[in-house]
């Protein structure tokens, strides 16, 4: 939690994965994975990056993989939104940005 405090959070969550959530971090913005390269230079090059998905497996960690290709400081959270759900760490509703 303190590590993703101070860093840009992003839900990558598939599109038809997020549209059905009801929740996501606090501060998160979702943006599609499966378009990384189109937006990965919007993103601020000083500031870390965090990104998760359901479990912190293969689509958060190729994303995060991705937008280091692009030279962001990226990381992505271990066991993604369902581990940080389960430790009872804050969510926030979901509106639904796609």
């Amino acid at each position: 939690p303190a590590e993703v405090a101070g860093s840009v959070v992003l839900d990558v969550r598939r599109a038809g994965v997020f549209a059905q959530a009801t929740t996501l971090l606090p501060g998160a913005t979702w943006r599609d994975p499966a378009k990384v390269s189109q937006w990965a230079g919007e993103l601020p090059s000083d500031t870390p990056i965090t990104v998760y998905c359901v479990h912190g497996h293969e689509v958060s960690r190729a994303t995060a993989l991705r937008l280091r290709a692009a030279g962001r400081d990226a990381r992505f959270l271990r066991g993604g939104i369902q581990a940080w759900a389960d430790a009872g760490r804050p969510l926030v509703a979901q509106a639904h940005q796609p």
